[in-house]
């Protein structure tokens, strides 16, 4: 008779919430990833539209006035930006963690299942060896005087 897990659907549904973490946090990642990239643009922009401040002086005052609008304006979406990457990386750093805690309790019953599997292995392997033994006895057995 093979060996069962007695609990296999205990191990399934971890191996399960495990993967559900592994796609939680590739997304956190992306999403992260993606919303630095995006701050990345918006500083890159800043400086563009400071430096097009600074560098013209022969400019009117409305078109001064709207530039400077401008950059208060992209001052605000970094505000905005910078923050939502680091509430961004705070999540990430708790889908990591998930993950890990996932993964350990899958490994714990991953040990649990190999260990068994090896007290099976061994309690058919002296089932065996005492039939073979009892098998032996009757076999030759001594002639009685």
């Amino acid at each position: 008779m093979p060996f069962r897990f007695k609990m296999q659907k205990v191990l399934d549904y971890r191996e399960q919430l495990e993967e559900e973490a592994k796609v939680r946090l590739a997304t956190a990642q992306r999403r992260h990833q993606e919303a630095r990239e995006r701050l990345e643009q918006l500083q890159a922009e800043l400086r563009r539209s400071q430096d097009r401040l600074c560098d013209e002086a022969m400019m009117d005052a409305a078109e001064r006035w709207l530039l400077e609008q401008y950059v208060k304006g992209l001052r605000g979406d970094e505000a905005a930006a910078s923050l939502q990457v680091r509430m961004l990386a705070q999540m990430v750093e708790e889908a990591r963690n998930l993950l890990a805690a996932r993964a350990i309790d899958k490994k714990l019953l991953d040990k649990l299942k190999e260990r068994q599997k090896q007290y099976y292995a061994r309690e058919e392997q002296l089932k065996e060896q005492r039939f073979n033994d009892e098998i032996a006895t009757l076999r030759y057995k001594a002639p009685s005087f």
